[in-house]
């Protein structure tokens, strides 16, 4: 039995028409008859798993979203873009290109996530100064580049931190990019 349907809720996104989706059977935190985001065919969702699209989050072109993975609030997937998995796209963040999101993976703020990217674990977010460069993190097979494309409004108190800081916080190896085991 499906999981959804595409409604005719529709609107236009970039000029291509999204489908409101609709689900057909409770499972984890979505309601039968919950209605979700939007999506511009059911090629783009999976009818397995937990995975959803929420409120005005939009999927489309051949992007992919599966597992359990959540694309909410404003977010959008595309390209030939997959979010997978665990992972969760979410605020104003973009994924597109041919970007992997998967695993533990959060992406959110105004982030933009594109290329040939894979994101396994960690955070990316939407915050940038104009004297921040890009940091770019390269393993035997990887690089993983934390970019943001839109300056943060200034507020009163920006905290600051380093890479190493910032590894430290989420017990992530730099060499490897990967979790720190047994600590």
């Amino acid at each position: 039995m499906k999981k959804y349907e595409l409604t005719k809720t529709t609107k236009n996104w970039y000029g291509r028409t999204l489908y409101q989706i609709k689900a057909l059977k409770e499972f984890d935190n979505v309601s039968k008859g919950e209605l979700g985001g939007y999506i511009e065919k059911e090629e783009n969702l999976s009818q397995d798993g937990n995975a959803w699209v929420y409120g005005n989050a939009c999927v489309y072109d051949n992007a992919w979203v599966s597992g359990d993975a959540w694309v909410y609030g404003n977010a959008s997937v595309s390209g030939n873009a997959s979010v997978s998995d665990n992972a969760w796209v979410s605020d104003n963040a973009s994924v597109s290109g041919n970007a992997w999101v998967y695993g533990d993976a959060r992406v959110y703020g105004n982030a933009c996530v594109y290329g040939k990217i894979k994101l396994e674990f960690g955070y990316c977010f939407g915050r940038k100064r104009k004297d921040w460069n890009v940091i770019e993190l390269e393993n035997e097979e990887e690089i993983l580049l934390i970019k943001d494309y839109k300056p943060a409004i200034e507020e009163e108190t920006i905290t600051e931190l380093t890479l190493q800081e910032i590894a430290d916080k989420f017990n992530i190896d730099i060499e490897t990019l990967r979790i720190k085991e047994g600590e």
